[in-house]
């Protein structure tokens, strides 16, 4: 066995992204040891991982980790965690507790106090916890924040931000159809936005939420450099013509300049991971400012 190679565990196998955690895993020359999901249909596992155990309830996956802690020839390193949004906090306490980094989607967390004690578990622990905040790793959003950054340092830009990902009737049936599981629209498609946004133009100001629709949302902040109009939604008749029969369409204006940045998502979820197994990553700190936006958001009328 490769001495520098890492042992992964993985929750929420079946999930919608996790064959890039997968994948992720794979390219980066690591082994997938063991996932976990209650559902069992995860026939993509044997396109990255044919040998890796998988267990379908959480009490036998994390007796798993225990005994593989203990009996430390293949005891993880990491737990990458794709599971429902409300069950993050959970899942990383999971993997800290059985002496793993984490690696969780996005949003880390629902709300901003979970945060505080999720530091306070990394400190007695002496694990990490990591975020996966692929936007700030896009070549285009790289740049973006390198021209702002060379320009007048008091100028305030005007952005607007358009997301549209179309999602089916199964969305609303689903976990993340439910605003208690899922955080709604702003926040389940929308956090890595906002916290591109802050990355880039600083801490939020104030903000106004104009449409409050279970499948789109739409409103304004100021940033400390930065007034937004943002619009997100999982509705394909918001889809404009320049989307030109994709389902997804995602674009960036600043001021008279278009970013338009629908191209170049596939491969950063591996571009996440080599950043985090080369001393990298974004942690708790990263994550907290777009996580305070989605959680007001969610008060607003």
């Amino acid at each position: 066995m490769n001495p520098l190679m890492k042992n992964f565990a993985l929750i929420g196998a079946a999930g919608y992204i996790a064959p890039r955690h997968m994948k992720a895993i794979k390219e980066t020359g690591n082994n997938l040891v063991c996932a976990l999901d209650p559902y069992d249909g995860i026939g993509i596992m044997d396109s990255y991982f044919p040998d890796a155990e998988f267990f379908t309830e959480p009490e036998r996956f994390d007796r798993h980790l225990d005994k593989l802690r203990r009996n430390g020839e293949r005891r993880i390193d990491y737990v990458s965690i794709c599971s429902p949004n409300y069950l993050h906090d959970a899942h990383i306490r999971m993997a800290l507790r059985n002496g793993c980094h984490a690696i969780c989607e996005k949003p880390l967390v629902l709300n901003p106090w979970n945060l505080d004690a999720l530091q306070e578990i990394e400190q007695e622990t002496g694990k990490k916890i990591y975020t996966i905040l692929q936007l700030r790793l896009h070549p285009a959003i790289q740049e973006l924040k390198r021209q702002v950054e060379a320009g007048p340092a008091g100028k305030v830009y005007d952005v607007d931000l358009t997301y549209i990902t179309s999602r089916g009737k199964w969305y609303f049936m689903s976990w993340k159809g439910n605003m208690e599981k899922a955080g709604g629209v702003a926040t389940n498609i929308g956090v890595h936005f906002f916290d591109m946004l802050g990355w880039i133009f600083g801490g939020l100001k104030s903000m106004d939420l104009q449409i409050n629709q279970p499948e789109k949302a739409a409103g304004r902040m100021q940033l400390e450099r930065a007034n937004v109009n943002w619009m997100l939604s999982v509705d394909a008749r918001d889809l404009p013509a320049e989307a030109n029969g994709k389902r997804t369409y995602r674009k960036i204006s600043i001021g008279e300049q278009e970013l338009e940045f629908s191209d170049g998502f596939t491969d950063l979820h591996t571009v996440s991971y080599r950043d985090i197994l080369s001393g990298g990553g974004f942690g708790i700190d990263d994550a907290r400012e777009s996580i305070r936006i989605v959680s007001a958001l969610r008060k607003q009328e």
